[in-house]
């Protein structure tokens, strides 16, 4: 790792220039340490002297010159360059450098105390899971991953809305098409593959609504009865949310994706979360009754950003009154009932350990290895008995939804800074991304006709119109077109194995593709691209690392060497392989996979996880060339030999830790 190097120039930079020129802290600009465009040029550069420049009024190449020469020694670095355009030049002590890695002895600065909260997947539980949901839970859980990677407590949550629309339409479904009453519901789930059961009955329903809009009445009726609770429809649609979110953490699990909390809804509406919510936002003067026009009797508040969406006209010229309203959002309807917004409201406000309110806990899952997933419950006899984690009060929360929910997530942090509380709306993150589309070949191959979207780059899907692709079946398609490669490379393998390789490849080829693209960028997946072992693919990082792990296979079949003898030798090998001009390119290769630290807190600084899909990318792709270039197994001098396992060991360890941030094992071979 590369930062508490940086951090240690830093210091010892800003002693010297208080020293050398009297400032004070204040006066001192912030030291930048940056990576040279030439090897020649040192392994950090510095440009401190152009900022002191003016202050001091010196020439930037006298202050570096002053600096460099006032620095003394610095663990890890050879020697101090002050260039003649002014950069301070940093070249460090290359064997020590490496065997310091290798050796695990890298001191870290002060991690992060304050808990970070991500929300994400938050997927409606009336049908399985789609694709789209893939690359929420795929950035969710990357962006947690690397949280925890700088040492921050980190909470990973996913809200199960089992209180909405989406699962009144499916009791409709069950009730008005099916005719079926709680125990008819229950024999279904327990006969079917029951997420895609609802999947089907969602698309039907959503067809039967559009032959017959007064039927929306049903629907309107169906939702108050789940609201309000202690009815058959309540209890189907609580069984289908809860056989449904199961459904979902199976899916998800194919994927390496978990949780540490499920917030259910209707938990937040039975604990008048809300209500209390709505009391401080009242007394705060953050909403208010409208007494007149379209809104009168509805509790609004006034929406900061008029850009916004708003609660105005569709369409025409608004008159003075309808452009008054256009700036405000219904929080709580003219009959009584909370919009989604204010329960999101009352979520964030708890999230935040704000509100003075707290749920019961339960465990509705245990994982591999026992691991607990929580989930909330309104019922005190239903809690655990054991107590559970200490769940919200976080210092910041990040909530991963894609775009089209830009406008909600900026009324959280508006409801936020009128109660007050500018710290947490500053630290209430909306974690956007944009949406996932088919490629044409992939669409075809899962069965879609997508004669429609001809001429467009991708095939949209609908999962109301049924138009969409479970993650399951496109997990399924990917490890079956996996499992046929690896059968042809491998054929004298077990085929127990050869299944289980497949499904780690799969797994990467998935979630790299969902990370590697901006965030703000429509992505078409695409199976043959997603699977290939050539190019920005999790294959072709999986196949960089098993490529490594070969050369030490054979080293300890052949010699008998394991990594740690050549380790424990480089103290007494001569370096001259990798501190001379001609070891640069095995340095290159070293010092960029040191970089790893560097990068994933430029993916956390700019919430742009493809930075590290990127960089993974680019180490793997210097490895590989590195490795046709100069060989290991048949190289003679065994100094030499020794320093390239050492570098190419440290290599395969910092790929093998990126691949984990983004959710990616290594396979035993490929």
């Amino acid at each position: 790792m590369i930062l508490p190097l940086h951090q240690l120039v830093r210091e010892r930079i800003a002693r010297t220039v208080r020293e050398v020129y009297a400032l004070a802290d204040a006066d001192l600009p912030p030291i930048v340490v940056q990576s040279p465009p030439e090897r020649a040029l040192g392994d950090l550069a510095v440009p401190l002297a152009f900022e002191l420049a003016r202050r001091l009024r010196k020439a930037p190449r006298a202050i570096a010159q002053e600096v460099a020469a006032a620095l003394g020694a610095i663990p890890g670095v050879a020697r101090v360059v002050a260039a003649p355009n002014g950069y301070l030049n940093f070249y460090l002590d290359r064997p020590a450098f490496l065997r310091a890695r290798l050796a695990g002895e890298l001191p870290r600065g002060p991690a992060p105390a304050e808990k970070a909260v991500v929300e994400h997947t938050a997927i409606n539980p009336n049908k399985a899971a789609h694709i789209g949901h893939l690359r929420n839970a795929a950035l969710g859980d990357t962006l947690g991953r690397l949280l925890r990677f700088r040492g921050q407590p980190v909470e990973i949550q996913n809200y199960i809305d089992d209180t909405g629309v989406q699962v009144a339409d499916v009791v409709v479904g069950f009730r008005e098409l099916e005719h079926k009453d709680f125990e008819a519901v229950r024999r279904v789930a327990d006969s079917t593959r029951f997420d895609y059961y609802c999947w089907d009955l969602y698309s039907t329903v959503t067809e039967w609504y559009e032959s017959d809009k007064e039927r929306l009445k049903i629907r309107t009726a169906t939702l108050h009865d789940i609201e309000r609770g202690g009815n058959e429809n309540a209890r189907i649609g609580a069984f289908i949310a809860d056989r449904i979110v199961r459904c979902h953490l199976a899916t998800m699990g194919r994927l390496g994706i978990d949780y540490d909390l499920l917030t259910w809804e209707g938990d937040i509406l039975r604990l008048k979360f809300w209500d209390h919510a709505f009391d401080a936002l009242k007394a705060k003067g953050a909403v208010f009754r409208q007494e007149q026009g379209r809104l009168a009797g509805c509790w609004v508040m006034t929406i900061e950003d008029e850009s916004a969406e708003a609660e105005g006209p569709d369409a025409g010229e608004p008159d003075a009154e309808d452009a008054a309203e256009s700036r405000e959002k219904v929080i709580v309807r003219s009959d009584g009932t909370v919009t989604y917004v204010g329960k999101d409201i009352a979520n964030q406000f708890w999230k935040f350990g704000l509100l003075g309110w707290d749920f019961h806990y339960r465990v509705f899952d245990r994982r591999d290895g026992g691991h607990p997933v929580w989930a909330t419950t309104s019922d005190a006899s239903a809690a655990e008995t054991g107590g559970a984690p200490t769940f919200g009060r976080a210092g910041v929360v990040y909530n991963v939804i894609d775009t089209r929910q830009s406008y909600l997530q900026k009324l959280l942090k508006q409801a936020l800074g009128a109660m007050g509380y500018q710290r947490e709306a500053e630290r209430s993150i909306h974690y956007a991304y944009e949406m996932v589309a088919l490629s044409h070949a992939t669409a075809r191959a899962l069965g879609y006709d997508a004669a429609a979207e001809a001429g467009r780059p991708f095939v949209e899907v609908s999962g109301r119109k049924g138009l969409g692709v479970k993650a399951d079946d496109l997990l399924d398609r990917l490890i079956d077109a996996a499992h046929g490669e690896v059968v042809k490379r491998n054929p004298d393998l077990p085929a127990e194995e050869t299944r289980r390789i497949a499904e780690t490849i799969a797994t990467a080829a998935a979630r790299y593709f969902l990370i590697k693209f901006s965030r703000g960028k429509v992505i078409a997946f695409d199976i043959d691209e997603a699977l290939s072992f050539e190019g920005e693919t999790g294959p072709y990082l999986q196949y960089a690392v098993v490529r490594a792990n070969n050369i030490f296979r054979k080293l300890r079949e052949r010699e008998g060497v394991e990594v740690a003898a050549f380790v424990a030798a480089l103290g007494e090998t001569p370096a001259d392989s990798l501190e001379s001009a001609d070891g640069d390119e095995l340095w290159d290769l070293v010092l960029e996979a040191s970089r790893l630290d560097e990068m994933a807190e430029q993916a956390l600084r700019t919430l742009e996880l493809s930075v590290l899909a990127k960089y993974a990318f680019g180490l793997a792709q210097k490895f590989n060339g590195f490795y046709h270039k100069y060989p290991i197994l048949n190289e003679d001098r065994p100094d030499v030999r020794r320093w390239r396992a050492a570098a190419v060991a440290y290599v395969r360890d910092q790929l093998t830790r990126t691949l984990d941030l983004m959710g990616c094992r290594v396979p035993s071979r490929m």
